[in-house]
């Protein structure tokens, strides 16, 4: 990807899509620099890496009247802790890169003067490691019967690091839906015998989950997020995102 403009950053807070509801987002992180300089600094500064955070801010245009809005998303998320992910420009189809982490809703914002098309901002502080990945399920597409998504090739995973993986539900209908989603790899793209390396809780209403692995190595380099589906004419939309950090 080279130097691009602005126009399709996609934004999943939660259970909750805020795309459309957003005109600005920021994406920082950074680590501490603790000063070590000692006598033997040979005159210079000397420093070493610290705590390492991450934080999203967005702001856009407010609505409120239902989960899917901003204001009552907001609200029911205010002081908690749950998965957000965003795109790099890029939209959300399968492949395309995505940061996400799990943060605290530290603060929302909403109003301005007469006359303004009324406003909201907030800010998500990491819980979690912030993850460089991919999307691994795109949001526009409705699930309905038990299955899987495509493969992505992310890589293996090294002793000490981890498998991330979030899930973020943005709507469910039918008569008691039940979703339960999983991550599975594979050794090729073929995913003749996938293993199962995480499982999300069942889902039947919108809502956010993040998980990973243990810290163990997987040696298997592609990945794809599955899912079993049950109920009388259940129809999910949910995104999902992977990455190794």
């Amino acid at each position: 990807m080279g130097k691009t403009v602005l126009t399709n950053v996609r934004t999943f807070a939660v259970g909750v899509d805020l795309t459309s509801q957003s005109n600005k987002v920021e994406l920082s992180s950074e680590v501490e620099d603790k000063d070590s300089t000692n006598y033997a600094s040979q005159g210079w500064k000397e420093v070493l890496g610290g705590l390492a955070s991450a934080e999203i801010s967005a702001e856009g245009q407010w609505e409120a009247g239902d989960p899917t809005r901003v204001d009552d998303a907001s609200w029911a998320t205010l002081g908690g802790v749950g998965p957000w992910s965003v795109s790099a420009n890029n939209g959300a189809a399968v492949g395309d890169l995505a940061y996400f982490t799990s943060a605290l809703r530290s603060d929302y914002k909403l109003g301005d003067e007469v006359g303004e098309v009324a406003p909201w901002s907030g800010t998500a502080k990491s819980s979690w490691p912030l993850v460089r990945g991919q999307f691994a399920h795109p949001p526009g597409l409705a699930r309905t019967a038990t299955g899987a998504g495509t493969g992505i090739q992310i890589g293996a995973v090294a002793a000490g690091r981890r498998l991330h993986a979030a899930l973020h539900v943005l709507s469910a209908s039918g008569t008691t839906p039940s979703l339960t989603a999983r991550v599975e790899s594979s050794v090729d793209n073929t995913f003749a015998a996938p293993t199962t390396r995480l499982t999300f809780n069942p889902a039947a209403a919108p809502g956010g989950q993040i998980l990973r692995t243990a810290g163990t190595a997987v040696t298997d380099s592609w990945w794809r997020i599955a899912w079993t589906i049950s109920g009388t004419t259940p129809s999910f939309l949910f995104v999902a995102a992977l990455g190794i950090q």
